[in-house]
């Protein structure tokens, strides 16, 4: 096990070619704008579906992981920020296996999200303006988006910045008009009540199993705030950043996400056909009659801002790993921007090729990508979670100061593990989610193996 402290006072070795022009409102919006996809605009639906009104219940689950995820990421991203974020906690905490591991599979994961991404917001796109073919827009979008991720990152967080916004204020509208709605105050709309809520079955039509399974479905729909202590290494003052972005980040997610499926919940029945684009069918119910248009425009705004964040997200990933021996060190290569012009390239690469999937096997690429990486972002946290609790109580332990704590600890840290646990454990009793976890426990057996042995030969030729 290593014996690095969590407090690292020195300029991190994985930042010296990276810039540090990131403002704080640039790390904010880039936590939300991760957050915010077309999970929620789109796939929010279904979870109503499975588990009824009570998905509410679901939701807040959810929410209280990713809130104690980002409080224990915050804590350690503060005292050292560093590009490769929990991969580089890991190996502190555990040693270089497990970094490199959870390094290489979030990076597995952003790669093949940022194809689903572009290939997903051309879908959307085609369906209201059916002029270009979905794999001529995922082509356009991958270039555009490549070339914005090699100019500077202040260029980069400021781009984010606007898309981030944009779907805050979506949001923001959506839950005044529901609001209005609900309350009875929109001319020539008459209000549901709250009747939806326990009609069809009562609240919960499918008792606890439904919760449970909606749970597994939700959860997901957070993926991505995990960004911001990636981002971190980039800001001009990271500690006070950090400390801003997941304060701000935790309450806004659990706002827009809650109050959004409240107004879904409250307006359009479980049982609705409509569902699978619920924010457009409530805006219907509205009597807005461009509704739906509008919805996908945001869903596809929202799609690319994700695919610019994980973009981002997986380049500085891999640049951290090149910069501490675990990736070819051409990776660590910066350019007079400050960019990693060779870790942008690798990053994207998966998403041009999924450009010729789509060509050759058309509408069938997308669901094929998100199935390899739906419960990878669990792993991740748990690795951040357990990284957490050793490196707090070593630090502890050394009386070293941190400039942020999370509370309650380490009650709230093993809480998080525990809930962790349980929806693993929920995941494996449900047919539909079973083989996609064993998919990834395979998938992080397999790299954490490849790790050891490269590490292993590493060290013998070191010795030679």
């Amino acid at each position: 096990m290593s014996s690095l402290p969590l407090a690292d006072t020195s300029k991190p070795p994985s930042t010296s070619g990276l810039g540090h022009s990131l403002k704080q409102r640039q790390l904010t919006m880039m936590g939300l704008g991760s957050a915010i996809g077309a999970g929620l605009f789109l796939g929010s639906g279904k979870g109503l579906a499975v588990a009824g009104p009570a998905v509410l219940i679901s939701y807040l689950a959810a929410g209280t992981l990713i809130i104690l995820v980002m409080w224990a990421l915050g804590e350690m991203a503060a005292a050292n920020p560093n590009s490769g974020a929990f991969s580089v906690y890991a190996q502190k905490a555990m040693g270089p296996v497990a970094g490199s591991t959870v390094g290489w599979l979030w990076w597995l994961q952003l790669v093949v999200v940022i194809a689903a991404e572009a290939l997903g917001a051309a879908a959307l796109l085609v369906s209201v303006w059916p002029v270009v073919p979905v794999w001529a827009l995922t082509l356009i979008f991958m270039v555009v988006f490549t070339a914005i991720n090699l100019t500077s990152v202040k260029n980069y967080g400021e781009f984010e910045f606007w898309f981030a916004l944009l779907k805050v204020g979506a949001i923001v509208l959506f839950l005044v008009f529901g609001a209005l709605l609900l309350l009875g105050w929109l001319p020539g709309a008459q209000s549901p009540g709250l009747g939806n809520l326990v009609n069809n079955g009562g609240f919960a039509p499918n008792g606890l199993s439904g919760i449970a399974t909606g749970l597994f479905v939700v959860v997901f729909a957070f993926g991505g705030t995990e960004i911001v202590a990636v981002a971190a290494a980039e800001t001009a003052d990271p500690k006070r950043s950090v400390a801003i972005a997941v304060r701000t980040v935790v309450w806004r997610i659990l706002v827009f996400y809650i109050g959004s499926i409240f107004v879904i919940a409250a307006v359009l029945p479980w049982t609705s056909a409509d569902l699978e684009s619920p924010f457009a069918a409530v805006l219907n119910v509205a009597g807005i009659q461009w509704a739906g248009t509008a919805i996908t425009l945001v869903a596809v705004a929202a799609l690319l801002s994700a695919l610019n964040a994980n973009l981002y997200g997986a380049s500085r990933m891999v640049y951290s790993l090149a910069e501490r021996g675990e990736a070819p060190r051409v990776f660590a290569r910066t350019t007079s921007r400050q960019v990693p012009l060779a870790a942008v390239a690798v990053s994207v690469s998966f998403g041009f090729a999924a450009v010729v999937l789509e060509l050759l096997f058309p509408n069938q690429v997308l669901d094929a990508l998100l199935n390899l990486v739906g419960s990878t972002c669990l792993i991740v946290w748990g690795i951040a979670l357990v990284s957490q609790l050793i490196l707090r109580r070593r630090a502890d332990r050394d009386g070293t100061v941190l400039p942020l704590r999370m509370k309650a600890f380490p009650a709230l840290t093993i809480f998080g593990l525990v809930l962790l646990a349980a929806i693993f454990a929920v995941g494996f009793f449900e047919e539909a989610s079973r083989g996609q976890l064993f998919g990834t426990f395979t998938l992080v057996a397999g790299i954490a193996v490849v790790c050891a042995l490269i590490q292993r030969l590493q060290r013998r030729q070191g010795t030679r």
